[in-house]
């Protein structure tokens, strides 16, 4: 299965840790989505928005790995899963369920997000215009 990650688990060590039986791919940028941080735990989501898009990484992922992603995501309470197309293929991510006002993020977890960055060679201007809410 191919797994979409934009936020902390575009950090290759952590998903690893998280995910035993992931293999990163590539850097991917989604059309017609926006990179944004909400909730009462000020995490990353994305939300659809025609003409705007988010970088992030594409992953092969287990049944397993999906299974431990649904429970670091809180699945379904937190987030939902959203599927879209890459090469005929379903690629699944997860997008909140309850789309609650911008807040900005932990240094902590935004400096996990700027790591995942690095790893996957993506552009830091895509965060930096995301945080600004």
């Amino acid at each position: 299965m191919l797994y979409f990650a934009y936020g902390s688990n575009l950090h290759q060590e952590q998903m690893k840790s998280r995910c035993s039986g992931c293999k990163y791919l590539k850097k991917y940028i989604l059309q017609d989505y926006r990179l944004t941080f909400r909730s009462a735990l000020c995490v990353a989501d994305i939300e659809y928005k025609k003409g705007s898009s988010v970088q992030g990484a594409l992953y092969e992922i287990t049944h397993k790995d999906e299974s431990c992603l649904d429970k670091y995501e809180d699945f379904p309470i937190l987030y939902k899963k959203i599927f879209f197309k890459y090469e005929g293929k379903d690629v699944m991510a997860y997008s909140m369920e309850n789309k609650t006002p911008f807040k900005y993020p932990s240094t902590r977890y935004l400096n996990i997000i700027k790591q995942g960055y690095k790893d996957c060679g993506l552009d830091t201007n895509f965060l930096i215009k995301a945080l600004k809410g």
